[in-house]
């Protein structure tokens, strides 16, 4: 038998050199695989002939990015809590020279020299038309979105959508103007229609006068939260999956069906979310109110007779002719406004996160 012929490190040249690994010994190549990679060649290099990486830069873009956005966070919450202590701070002396129960009493007297001053006619007032003006827009919000989003044309939905959401530009003492003396008329008489037809009922009883009542001041909230709900709704349901929506219909289901099943259960947190806004909207609105209520301090169900008030109404109403404690009394409202406000948001991104954990645990 003659000799094995050398394998050649040039497959099918032939010759006599070996190839790199044979002419080591057996178990070399295994102790060179399980080596570091900077003691198997001088220079650190590997086999493969790479370096090691680089090392991070010690301050770069990436870095700069990350603490400019981390400072945007915290000024938000360094912002709030100012606010808060600033509320505080100021409404204290005010409480205490109060002579009456800051959260029951109806009146509002803090400039006498016994001050006497409540908010739960205010906070009443305050919850009650920002109620009832959701109620109204909600759903005349949802129609208009679904409309827009799943029915009109293209070219007559962009061109709705662009009108609908110019009504948020309108400045609130437009409206205030607009609802004190055009639309006063319209409600006054509707108004008496229900006194005369369903006056049995207490929200609708009442010997008048009517016009500037609780009513007039919510539907003209209805109309300005109007198009904040309408554009965000717009915006979530046109995002829905079109596979969701392809599929609903595949199985037979008709185009209402199809947005009962798939677009509305997708949009729930964005409509959520779009309400809370709207009612964040209402609950802070002054002008316009301050214009179309009656401005008393009673806690009354009644939405047609002439009366209500809210907590920022009140303040643009007074503050002009406030002393010290009269300041004071409006700041304290104002921090009841403002934790109202907060515990709505709290809430509203309790609800949204809640539903996301449903929404990919599902998935």
């Amino acid at each position: 038998m003659g000799e094995t012929p050398h394998r050649s490190a040039h497959a099918g040249t032939g010759g006599t050199r070996v190839t790199e690994g044979h002419d080591r010994p057996a178990g070399a190549s295994a102790r060179l695989a399980e080596a570091p990679v900077s003691t198997r060649t001088p220079g650190g290099a590997g086999l493969g002939g790479g370096g090691a990486l680089p090392r991070a830069r010690a301050f770069g873009a990436e870095r700069a990015f990350r603490a400019l956005t981390l400072a945007a966070g915290t000024a938000v919450l360094v912002v709030i809590a100012a606010i808060a202590v600033f509320l505080v701070a100021k409404a204290v002396p005010a409480l205490r020279a109060n002579t009456e129960s800051f959260w029951t009493f109806e009146g509002w007297f803090p400039n006498d020299a016994d001050p006497k001053f409540g908010i739960g006619a205010l906070a009443f007032g305050t919850v009650l038309s920002s109620a009832l003006a959701l109620l109204i827009a909600v759903p005349v919000a949802l129609g208009i979105a679904l409309y827009l989003s799943h029915y009109a044309p293209r070219r007559l939905g962009t061109t709705l959508g662009f009108l609908i959401d110019l009504l948020a530009a309108v400045p609130s003492v437009v409206f205030g103007l607009w609802g004190r003396d055009v639309f006063i008329n319209p409600v006054r008489d509707f108004s008496a229609w229900l006194n005369t037809y369903f006056g049995w009922i207490p929200i609708f009883g009442g010997d008048g006068p009517f016009g500037k009542s609780i009513m007039l001041g919510a539907l003209v909230l209805a109309i300005m939260v109007l198009p904040i709900i309408t554009s965000l709704s717009r915006e979530v349901f046109t995002q829905t999956p079109t596979a969701n929506e392809e599929a609903a219909l595949a199985l037979g289901a008709t185009r209402w069906e199809m947005i009962r099943t798939a677009v509305l259960p997708y949009g729930r947190p964005g409509i959520v979310a779009a309400v809370m806004l709207g009612l964040g909207r209402a609950l802070g609105e002054t002008i316009a109110l301050a214009m179309t209520l009656g401005i008393t301090f009673n806690i009354s169900f009644n939405l047609i007779e002439s009366g209500g008030n809210t907590i920022a109404a009140n303040i643009a109403n007074t503050f002009g002719e406030a002393n010290d404690t009269g300041r004071g009394a409006l700041i304290a409202s104002g921090l009841v406004l403002f934790a109202i406000t907060l515990i709505v948001n709290i809430t509203a991104r309790a609800i949204i996160h809640r539903r996301r954990e449903f929404t990919e645990s599902a998935a």
